[in-house]
């Protein structure tokens, strides 16, 4: 529960892809049922309401605060066994995957099953930091590695699925970019393989109207460094529909500031 009247924002796995009526079991085993709405799904998250207020709600907490070793609480339902909490260290940050470019996971050592998806993840102050949403295991149990969604993005989802039905993801228009290889930067004369190499560009789009163009390297986006091509579209994605944004662009040897607009997303799929 992240509002007091209601919201609910929980792993899609846990619905299902098939469901049309929901219901939800309160802790004081008050219950409710709720029929699907298909536009408040997105990729990854459902959001169900139901009809309730003045309900208990955990706090949000800000994710980009947390740091590796720092104790965390996994809150969910393994194997049935309802409202269990498991203790354990942040392990990592910034986890990613081919299967989700856009969200950088918390890795966790708390002990999270199947069951636990959907649930809290809490720092000392009992505060939520996180959802929990998979495990990395050979056996389909718990082996020491858990991967949680970051609270500030569950809450810009969230907010975009409550206001616009859909989540919104910040654009430059049809740009493709990719990794630096070894290969490329020996090729294109670059000193090192960090940012984001532009491949290709459609001209209707925003980026080509600033002017970037094909074989710039994006090496920063509004005073952050750039790594690679995934972290660059991880930052244009969370970033206000309809801002500007200053990239440091990197082309052929010199680096400059590009001023780009930032549109919506075509897509409508999201994270």
């Amino acid at each position: 529960m992240v509002t007091p009247d209601g919201y609910i924002l929980t792993n899609n796995h846990v619905v299902g892809e098939n469901v049309r009526q929901v219901t939800v079991i309160l802790a004081d085993r008050r219950s409710a049922t709720r029929g699907w709405s298909a536009p408040t799904r997105s990729r990854t998250w459902p959001v169900l309401k139901i009809d309730a207020g003045n309900l208990p709600v955990i706090p949000w907490g800000d994710s980009s605060r947390l740091r590796v070793a720092e104790w965390v609480l996994a809150i969910g339902n393994p194997y049935q066994l309802s409202q269990t909490v498991t203790l354990g260290i942040i392990s990592a940050l910034g986890r990613n995957s081919a299967d989700t470019p856009l969200v950088d996971f918390i890795q966790t050592d708390a002990a999270i099953n199947p069951g636990n998806s959907g649930g809290a993840l809490i720092n000392r102050r009992g505060e939520l930091v996180g959802i929990n949403t998979a495990i990395v295991s050979q056996s389909g149990g718990y082996q020491g590695i858990g991967l949680a969604v970051p609270s500030n993005l569950a809450r810009r989802v969230l907010d975009d699925i409550v206001k616009y039905g859909q989540v919104r993801r910040g654009s430059i228009g049809a740009v493709r970019t990719v990794n630096v290889t070894d290969s490329l930067a020996e090729e294109l004369g670059l000193r090192s393989t960090r940012g984001a190499l532009v491949w290709s560009m459609a001209r209707s789009s925003a980026a080509y109207d600033a002017g970037i163009r094909p074989g710039d390297v994006i090496v920063g986006f509004n005073g952050q460094a750039v790594d690679d091509a995934a972290q660059f579209l991880r930052l244009l994605s969370d970033t206000e529909i309809g801002s500007t944004v200053t990239l440091v662009v990197l082309r052929r040897g010199r680096e400059i500031d590009v001023r780009v607009r930032v549109t919506e997303a075509e897509s409508r799929r999201s994270v």
